[in-house]
């Protein structure tokens, strides 16, 4: 080996090395030794060190021990519930209870010397017996001093036992530290006295209420007085979930009072809760869920007594209204942060709620306009006329209170999405008001378009982008809704129709914008100019079909502004697709015109393929050629279609024959793929539906001279169209044989010979990759 040291320097080192070795080993041995001497360690010691070194043990020596004692403990409780509960009677009075007080004591006194000896989860077990017979104790003074004893009388019973075993266990607790069973289980007793004593009292929900809220209260004393001790640290478990059955009580009675009078005595405990809540926050580090608790059920307990006498829409606004100030706490700073936190928590989440219900009442009432649809233009008053029956009227309100607060908590608290939510909230308030209010129809109409106006120009202005989406959100669903709802009559149509497309341009035109917003309003407003010209069709004595040619009037003209356009170009051609779609539905009726509308759109798909960047629209223009070709054709009766596509398809490979000898790159199914298609393919669908044989065969010959002619000048698209349709006219002329035979077979056959092919696959699956990967290689090659 080669060392950058010197051989005598190496050597040293290594010497030092080992001698620190050697030390180590001896200080491992004398530590060894010492612990294997311990008491606590005798019991498992010397196997564990008798143990193969370098063998892993099934299961370490603690995790047995604690094993066996668990069973020990478990199996001793068992005996003790069956001696109590089963073999009882077979002793006199003195002899059950000297067995029951020798054991007990004998159980309790014994996990002092067992702590002294070390072994601590011996006496964990045997504490645990000890802690169990002391509650077999306390059902055998029962059942001995007071037999057949009441409901009631037991219920009290119980709550006096649990009381005295939660104090004599928190006692032993004390006078054992090191044992940790004994003081949660007196924590978790000591629960019981109250709630029992209040059951065994006949109390009603709201008696039950206070004792749970007491015994919360006595279990957050002991938490706020000593906070890093245990129980104590977790002593606000059961006072949280007691305090939250009182507040569920206390809701619940508020809830079904029927008058301000039946409400006082829930209120009173709603407001205990709340007092309770804010004074653990206030004591504890951290409890702000207990000042939300409490928050909420002080909104509760005030506005709980003017619930019976409000409606129920006005008795939202009221909590609401009693909500906001709870914001406020935020900017307290006198106030602890768990204070702060959880009362602002809790004023914003009734905030919450009360929107969600301003929203559902607001969606019911708008979505109340879709009735026009059964009889557009009647000239009737729509149903968004009327005003919003009850709740309704006041979820404007609700919504804009809302508002307000997430305004307000956004300019307090930056960076959060109050914003957006601000906006939202203030929309539907603003939007669906002039329908509470009543107003007519007109001003109705008026007052959402400004407000649809006001929110689409904070979309395009708002820096923010969270706010721009929503302002654009509810720019887009306000539209659509007073759209929907100027269908009633004419005149209110052409004007809100005009109104937004020309907004909707504007907002386009916009550069300041983000150009998400303004290509959202190209798209829109394309959309509004075909919706125009739809109604303007619709004002004419044209039949339905008819309207689709003024309606490709709108993707012409968007094809003609082109790169006019700019950024928004590619969001205005699509809403343009969409409305040559709507053309061709339209169109749909009447096939002549169809045809014609196949043609005129294939001219503005040629029109924008003229484009170096929209070349690919070329094939969408040839389609559409086609098409109209084939729907003319069939409208007209035409058997014999390929006399009319023969006229197409020799051009067309001439022209493909000229493209190709003067680009030699360019692909063969750009060059000859639309004059083959435009035989092959209608007669193929007429081969389909000819029960003569003339046809197929003819169609078949021309295929197969395709197919030959593609496969010696290794051209893709001849191959494939003339080796597709080929294979077509053959499957076409074999089904009925194919049919036959099938019928002949046995039905199990078909099956078998399914699971036969899969195997077979299956089993030369590598192999038919390979052969696909050398067939697409070759397609490849071809041009």
């Amino acid at each position: 080996m080669n060392t950058p040291l010197p051989p005598a320097d190496e050597l040293a080192l290594i010497d030092r090395e080992l001698g620190q070795l050697d030390a180590r080993r001896l200080y491992l041995l004398a530590r060894r030794d010492w612990l294997l001497r311990q008491p606590a360690l005798l019991a498992w010691g010397a196997p564990a060190a008798a143990a193969a070194p370098g063998r892993p043990e099934e299961a370490s020596a603690p995790g047995a021990q604690n094993l066996l004692l668990t069973l020990g403990a478990v199996l001793l409780a068992v005996a003790a519930l069956a001696f109590t509960l089963v073999s009882w009677g077979s002793l006199g009075i003195g002899g059950r209870s000297a067995v029951l007080a020798v054991v007990t004591a004998a159980a309790l006194v014994t996990p002092a010397p067992l702590l002294r000896r070390g072994l601590r989860s011996t006496a964990e077990s045997v504490a645990a017996v000890g802690l169990l017979l002391t509650v077999l104790d306390a059902y055998a003074l029962f059942a001995v001093g007071m037999p057949g004893a009441a409901a009631g009388t037991a219920a009290a019973y119980a709550a006096g036992a649990a009381a005295v075993l939660a104090a004599a266990w928190a006692g032993y607790g004390r006078a054992l530290p090191a044992l940790r069973i004994p003081l949660p289980a007196a924590l978790l007793t000591a629960q019981l006295p109250l709630p029992l004593a209040a059951l065994a009292a006949d109390a009603g929900p709201a008696e039950l209420g206070w004792a749970l809220l007491a015994t919360a209260a006595l279990d957050l004393a002991l938490a706020a007085a000593a906070p890093g001790r245990w129980p104590a640290r977790a002593a606000w478990i059961p006072a949280a979930a007691l305090g939250a059955g009182a507040l569920l009580i206390g809701l619940s009675e508020s809830a079904v009072a029927a008058s301000a009078a039946e409400a006082a005595a829930p209120a009173a405990l709603l407001a205990a809760v709340a007092a309770l809540g804010v004074a653990a926050a206030w004591r504890i580090p951290g409890a702000w869920p207990a000042a939300t608790a409490g928050g909420l059920a002080a909104v509760a307990a005030l506005g709980g007594t003017a619930r019976p006498e409000l409606a129920p829409g006005w008795a939202v606004v009221t909590h609401l209204a009693l909500a906001l100030p709870l914001l406020a706490a935020v900017r307290v700073t006198a106030l602890p942060e768990p204070v702060r936190l959880g009362l602002a928590r809790a004023g914003a989440g009734i905030a919450g709620l009360a929107a969600l219900w301003g929203c559902a009442a607001a969606v019911t009432a708008l979505a109340a306009r879709l009735q026009v649809l059964d009889e557009v233009w009647a000239a009737t008053t729509p149903a968004a006329g009327v005003p919003l029956a009850q709740p309704g009227a006041t979820a404007p309100v609700a919504l804009l209170l809302a508002a307000g607060a997430a305004r307000w908590l956004s300019r307090t608290l930056p960076g959060r999405p109050e914003a957006a939510a601000a906006v939202a909230l203030g929309w539907g308030g603003l939007f669906t008001a002039p329908l509470a209010l009543g107003l007519p129809v007109a001003a109705v109409l008026a007052a959402q378009l400004a407000v649809t106006a006001a929110a689409g120009v904070l979309a395009l202005r708002s820096p923010d982008r969270p706010t721009a989406i929503a302002a654009g959100a509810a720019a887009l669903l306000g539209a659509g809704n007073v759209s929907l709802a100027a269908l009633d009559g004419r005149a209110a149509t052409f004007a809100v129709l005009g109104l937004l497309g020309a907004g909707c341009a504007a907002g386009a035109a916009y550069g300041p914008a983000p150009r998400w917003a303004r290509s959202g309003a190209a798209a829109l407003a394309v959309g509004y100019a075909t919706a125009l010209v739809v109604v303007l069709s619709a004002l004419t004595d044209l039949a339905a079909p008819w309207w689709a040619l003024p309606v490709l009037a709108v993707p012409a003209a968007v094809t003609a502004a082109g790169p006019g356009l700019g950024a928004q170009r590619l969001a205005a051609e699509a809403a343009a697709a969409v409305a040559g779609a709507l053309a061709l539905a339209l169109a749909c009726g009447d096939a002549p015109v169809l045809a014609l509308a196949l043609a005129l759109a294939g001219v503005v798909c040629a029109g924008s393929a003229v484009r170096a960047d929209r070349r690919a629209l070329g094939w969408a223009a040839g389609v559409l050629f086609v098409a109209a070709a084939w729907v003319r054709l069939a409208s007209a009766g035409v058997g014999a279609a390929e006399a009319y596509t023969l006229l197409v398809t020799l051009p067309a490979l001439a022209v493909g024959f000229l493209r190709r000898r003067r680009d030699p790159a360019a692909s063969s199914w750009t060059a000859y793929g639309p004059g083959l298609a435009a035989t092959l393919l209608p007669s193929l669908a007429a081969a389909w539906g000819d029960p003569h044989w003339l046809r197929p065969l003819l169609l078949g010959a021309a295929a197969l001279g395709v197919t030959l002619a593609g496969a010696h000048r290794r051209l893709r698209a001849p191959l494939l169209l003339g080796g597709g349709t080929l294979a077509a006219v053959a499957l076409h002329e074999l089904a009925p044989y194919v049919v036959q035979v099938v019928d002949a077979l046995p039905r199990w056959l078909p099956p078998a010979l399914a699971g036969l092919l899969l195997l077979a696959v299956g089993a030369t699956y590598e192999k038919r990759l390979r052969n696909a990967r050398r067939l697409r290689s070759a397609l490849g090659r071809l041009r």
